[in-house]
C-alpha cells in the first residue's frame, strides 16, 4: 500500500455476506471505518480525512439514497484524485449460505422485512449486481471462517509490511511478582521461580533484571538456556496462529518471587528476541513500575510537607 496515497475502500456486498466483519477487520488494520453514510456524503468524508489513515466506507442497499450507478460514479470521481487510492470491495455468498445465516440469527432481510428471505436475496442480487461486476476484489464468504476473512483483509490492506505474518499483532511482555497476583490480561504465563535468585546475592540485590550483571547471573543457571528456548519455541508456534485467528493483542507474562530480577531479565531478553524476529513488541515491568510510582508519590509528599502542606497527590487531605 502506497504511503503517499490515501487508501479509500468502499465496501459493499450482499446482506449477510460479511460486510460488517470486513469493516471491523479494516478498522483493526488502521482504517477509519464508517458504515452506510448517505451516498452524497462520501466524497466529503474523504475530503475531510486527515490523510494519516485509510478510510473504509460501507455502502449497500440499506444506505440512504442507494443507487449502484451513483456509487460507481462516486468511485470514478475519487479515482480522478491522484492523492487517493480508491478500491471497491464486494462481499458475496451463495444463497444457501445466506439463508442459513439469516435462519441462525433470526434476522429479517432488509429488502424483505415481511416476506421470504429468499425474495430479499433475489431482489438485492439484482439491485447491486453492477457493484459485483465492477469490484476490485470479490470475497466469497460462503465457506470462509471469520479468521480466514480477517486474514484476507490483513494481507491486502494492513499498514506495514504487506502480507507479513506479524502485521497487526501487538505483543506485550509483562514481568511480575506471583505474590502480587497474576496479570489479568495475560494470555500466557511462565514461572521463572525455579531459577537461581539474584536476591540472595548482596551485590545484585539492589539492582534489577535490566542490569547486565543480573541478566548474566540469571542466564548462568544450568537450566536457563533450555527454559528460554522452550518459551521461544512455543511463541514461534503460537503467535502466528494468533494472527491467523485475527487476534490483535497478545500478552505474555513472566513471573518470579519479587518481580525485580529473574522475570525482568527474561522479559528483556524475550523483547530483543521477538523484535529481531519481526514482531511488534513492548515490555512492562509491573513491580518496577509500582516501585517507581511509590517513590514519586513519597517524593511529592516530602516536598508538600516541607512547604507546610499535607495534601495527598490525588487532591484529598
Amino acid at each position: 500500500m502506497s504511503s503517499t496515497r490515501l487508501p479509500v475502500v468502499l465496501v459493499s456486498g450482499l446482506s449477510g455476506a460479511g460486510k460488517a466483519s470486513i469493516l471491523r477487520a479494516l478498522e483493526d488494520a488502521g482504517f477509519d471505518a464508517i458504515d452506510n453514510p448517505p451516498l452524497e456524503m462520501i466524497e466529503g468524508l474523504v475530503a475531510r480525512s486527515d490523510g494519516a489513515t485509510g478510510l473504509a466506507v460501507g455502502v449497500d442497499a440499506r444506505s440512504r439514497g442507494f443507487d449502484a450507478d451513483a456509487v460507481l460514479a462516486t468511485l470514478a470521481r475519487l479515482r480522478l484524485n491522484p492523492a487517493l487510492r480508491p478500491e471497491l470491495l464486494f462481499a458475496w455468498a451463495d444463497e444457501s449460505a445466506l439463508l442459513r445465516r439469516f435462519t441462525e440469527t433470526r434476522r429479517r432481510h432488509p429488502l424483505a422485512p415481511r416476506g421470504r428471505v429468499s425474495d430479499g436475496i433475489a431482489a438485492e442480487h439484482q439491485l447491486i449486481a453492477p457493484l459485483h461486476a465492477a469490484a476490485d476484489l470479490v470475497i466469497d464468504t460462503s465457506e470462509l471462517p471469520l479468521a480466514g476473512l480477517r486474514q484476507i483483509i490483513e494481507r491486502r490492506f494492513a499498514h506495514g509490511e504487506a502480507g507479513g505474518l506479524q502485521t497487526g499483532l501487538s505483543v506485550s511482555l509483562v514481568s511480575f511478582a506471583f505474590p502480587a497476583g497474576l496479570p489479568r490480561e495475560a494470555d500466557m504465563v511462565f514461572d521463572a521461580r525455579f531459577l537461581r535468585n539474584p536476591h540472595y546475592d548482596p551485590i545484585l540485590r539492589p539492582l534489577t533484571g535490566s542490569d547486565p550483571s543480573v541478566a548474566a547471573y540469571v542466564a548462568a543457571d544450568p537450566d536457563f538456556a533450555a527454559f528460554f528456548q522452550g518459551i521461544a519455541d512455543l511463541l514461534n508456534l503460537v503467535l502466528p496462529r494468533f494472527v491467523q485467528e485475527g487476534k490483535k493483542y497478545a500478552t505474555i507474562a513472566v513471573g518470579c518471587t519479587g518481580g525485580r530480577h529473574r522475570s525482568v531479565a527474561i522479559v528483556e531478553r524475550l523483547m530483543n528476541y521477538l523484535s529481531d524476529s519481526g514482531w511488534r513488541v513492548s515490555a512492562l515491568h509491573r513491580e518496577l513500575a509500582r516501585e517507581s510510582m511509590i517513590a514519586r508519590a513519597g517524593h511529592r509528599r516530602g516536598a508538600d510537607t516541607q512547604n507546610g502542606s499535607t495534601q495527598e497527590p490525588d487532591g484529598t487531605s
